[in-house]
């Protein structure tokens, strides 16, 4: 019979595989600016070209999210 401390630790760890399992993967980087503006080569580790144009896509990507249908 297992005791009160092997439950929690077998409990914990199935939590932890739950979250990893559902946690968000990042996009993989792009070989092309994912500014739509732009189609400009990205830098190396970077899926944008430049800073601007990641500044520019964030907000445009927080704008659509946060639109409210009227």
């Amino acid at each position: 019979m297992c005791d009160e401390i092997d439950a929690a630790a077998e409990l914990e760890l199935l939590n932890t595989q739950i979250a990893l399992a559902n946690r968000e993967r990042p996009e993989p980087r792009s070989p092309v600016c994912r500014n739509a503006d732009c189609g400009q080569p990205s830098l190396e580790g970077s899926s944008y070209c430049c800073r601007e144009c990641c500044e520019d896509h964030e907000r445009e990507m927080w704008a659509k999210s946060n639109r409210r249908a009227a």
